[in-house]
């Protein structure tokens, strides 16, 4: 999903005084009659068609237009959505579920469990070419449909009649409750699939809903659209807001000063910015189950030495670098994020901790030369270059020239191209293997270090850089058969560990934000994870 960030330098002039802001503290553009909110988002809203989904953006859109059998609430609790009772088997093999009645789509067809084996289906369907497909591996079958190995019709997945649904495992799945919150796993309308065809998903029109709202005016390529509540929801009762407009802003310069005149509600925080309104009402840190990571491309033959991919992981500060993109980021020694996993009352990343992978992880330029001395005699060759490709937006091209210019100081040899294009673009070079290296980032789709681990798997669809380790393999698949939840824990810690040791992807940091949200803005649900925001219960105080 999901899921790529940040970096801003922002000139003294647009940054005003804590006393202006309070002056313009009392201008809300939800002022009025109507639960309007002025919303903005960082980057292009990609695809309503969850089963081609890959960004936060349009994760955050299908999250608050569609629904699944469950809704996560405030720090990934599961709530009842679709489903109004779940039983599940003594195994933990077969969850059986009653779906209400009372739920519709957009265009008047009632929502039912035919609607989720359609759309399970459809996403596992090797046509699709769904990058979240590994997602339903577990699921009966899942891997053999993914692979073309058997059809879809033997996916583990029936609709006993239009109420009742049932889901049949190869395995139990720790995590399974959260994966059905998260929006791969919603039903889909086959009439809508197969009445707007290739274009089914590519703008609002060519859409339809069963969530709390609708999405309107979303062309494709726009850069503003409304999501307005959905006057079919089973639970419209519940949802308070009329009305959200959304816009992409990409330099938060320009989103700030939109929030100071009232016309955005939230506004995404530069560096100076950030210290300077840190102790204004409406300052909001967002933190994310997300790392910001170099994802290598070893079809370049520099990318498949390991000395070299240790080499520059050690020659970049860290610390330095979260400084420089500002806000709360903070650097990171392992792949999966800190608080996101607690195992036996410690963090899942205190397992994974070494003295060795501290080292790898550690800004050490003595030690980068020597690892770089080692590429050298064993690439002959003494000078290298790669184009490092980042999206467009001012944060990714802010950090890509830092890692620009601490690659070259602390490696001499080493030239680096930086190529900042729309993130659209990048995805799509990022998914065609069409990149040396890529800044991107990856955020958790459900509270669990399996969500980042099972991306670099040999396989995996989100493996671009196509780095391959039998033993990472290994440890990874074994902490999905195994019934023992610390034995699935430390099988995943020993799958990190050879993921840092060989430096498989370089992790960089963990991403925090700092916002202002206007103080009026109430019941909004934010989580690190999937999804970040939830408006169903959000409304504007009076």
């Amino acid at each position: 999903m999901k899921k790529w960030k940040k970096y801003f330098s922002a000139s003294l002039l647009t940054v005003v005084s804590a006393a202006t802001l309070a002056a313009c503290s009392n201008k809300s553009s939800s002022s009025g009659t109507k639960q309007t909110l002025n919303w903005m988002t960082k980057s292009e809203l990609q695809t309503l068609d969850l089963s081609k989904v890959t960004d936060a953006t349009s994760l955050d859109q299908i999250n608050n237009s569609m629904e699944g059998l469950y809704r996560l609430g405030k720090n990934s609790k599961v709530e009842n959505a679709l489903a109004t009772k779940t039983e599940v088997s003594k195994d933990g093999k077969v969850w059986h579920f009653t779906l209400r009645k009372n739920a519709k789509w957009s265009n008047g067809d009632p929502v039912t469990a035919k609607d989720f084996v359609y759309s399970w289906r459809r996403t596992v369907d090797p046509k699709t070419a769904s990058q979240y497909a590994y997602l339903f591996s577990g699921v009966k079958n899942a891997d053999d449909v993914v692979a073309g190995k058997k059809k879809v019709e033997t996916l583990g997945v029936k609709a006993d009649d239009n109420q009742h649904l049932t889901v049949t495992l190869d395995r139990r799945i720790p995590y399974f409750k959260l994966l059905m919150g998260f929006g791969v796993f919603f039903p889909q309308n086959e009439h809508a699939v197969e009445k707007y065809g290739k274009n089914y998903g590519t703008s609002s029109k060519t859409m339809v809903y069963n969530g709390p709202f609708v999405s309107k005016g979303w062309t494709g390529s726009n850069l503003s659209w409304k999501l307005v509540k959905n006057k079919d929801y089973w639970d419209k009762s519940k949802v308070k807001l009329s009305k959200i407009n959304y816009s992409v802003q990409k330099t938060p310069s320009t989103d700030y000063n939109l929030y100071q005149s009232g016309k955005l509600d939230v506004a995404l925080l530069a560096p100076q910015a950030t210290k300077q309104l840190k102790n204004q009402s409406g300052y909001t840190i967002r933190p994310a189950s997300s790392t910001q990571y170099l994802q290598l491309n070893e079809k370049n033959k520099l990318f498949q030495n390991t000395d070299f991919r240790r080499a520059l992981s050690l020659s970049v500060n860290r610390k330095a670098l979260t400084s420089a993109v500002g806000g709360a980021n903070k650097p990171v020694t392992t792949f999966s994020p800190n608080s996101m996993t607690e195992v036996n009352g410690k963090d899942y990343t205190e397992l994974v901790k070494t003295a060795e992978t501290d080292k790898l992880m550690t800004y050490n330029p003595t030690l980068a030369k020597s690892y770089w001395k080692k590429a050298q005699k064993a690439l002959g060759q003494s000078k290298v270059n790669f184009t490092l490709l980042t999206y467009d937006d001012d944060d990714a091209k802010k950090a890509g020239e830092y890692l620009q210019s601490t690659i070259e100081s602390n490696l001499k040899g080493v030239n680096v191209r930086v190529n900042s294009l729309p993130k659209k673009t990048a995805l799509v070079r990022g998914q065609n293997g069409n990149f040396d290296a890529l800044l991107m980032g990856w955020q958790a789709d459900f509270t669990d270090p399996i969500s980042f681990l099972d991306l670099n798997t040999s396989n995996a669809s989100y493996n671009w850089g196509k780095w391959a380790n039998k033993e990472y393999d290994k440890y990874v698949a074994a902490s999905k058969t195994t019934g023992n939840e610390n034995t699935r824990f430390e099988d995943l810690a020993k799958a990190e560990r050879v993921l840092l040791t060989e430096q498989g992807v370089v992790p960089l940091y963990q991403p925090a934000e700092a916002w202002m949200v206007r103080p009026t803005v109430k019941g909004v649900v934010y989580n690190g994870a999937g999804a970040n925001y939830n408006f169903k219960y959000a409304y504007v105080e009076k």
